[in-house]
């Protein structure tokens, strides 16, 4: 065990999170995702797992010790649902105020559809499958950058 970290985040998990760069992805999907399959086509080349929890659970651990990009307009995004692209499934609803507890602000969803998301998803960093027994339970995460106090903002 370790201090402050969310015991969740294993040490593939934090390796992985602390490898990526400002910019770099991340995946985290649900138990119906071809997680392995796409992941051998991300960089890291191999699913990460965190099964028996939920989408929103892992995103709590993921965004605990990863910032969000504050350069672009939309470092979070969500799986769309087939034929129902403005329909917010409850699982994504969980996650938004995950991830707007996690940055202190409102980081309102980006949507793609299915198949636009399974391509991006295989360039990612990582895919981190969950637990998620939910469908649409699918996200994106773009890393920001920690700047020290007094470093340049750029």
């Amino acid at each position: 065990m370790l201090k402050n970290l969310d015991p969740l985040l294993n040490a593939d998990i934090l390796h992985a999170l602390r490898a990526m760069g400002h910019g770099d992805e991340l995946v985290i999907c649900d138990a119906n995702f071809p997680g392995d399959s796409v992941a051998r086509e991300s960089v890291l080349g191999k699913v990460l797992r965190l099964d028996g929890v939920s989408a929103p659970r892992a995103i709590r651990a993921v965004l605990s010790v990863m910032p969000l990009d504050t350069f672009i307009e939309h470092p979070a995004s969500r799986m769309e649902v087939v034929g129902e692209p403005h329909t917010i499934p409850t699982v994504q609803r969980e996650a938004q105020v995950e991830i707007n507890a996690a940055e202190g602000r409102d980081v309102p969803f980006a949507s793609i559809e299915r198949f636009a998301f399974y391509e991006r998803a295989r360039k990612a960093y990582c895919v981190i499958a969950t637990g998620e027994e939910r469908g649409y339970g699918c996200f994106v995460f773009t890393k920001g950058v920690l700047l020290a106090p007094d470093a340049p903002q750029s």
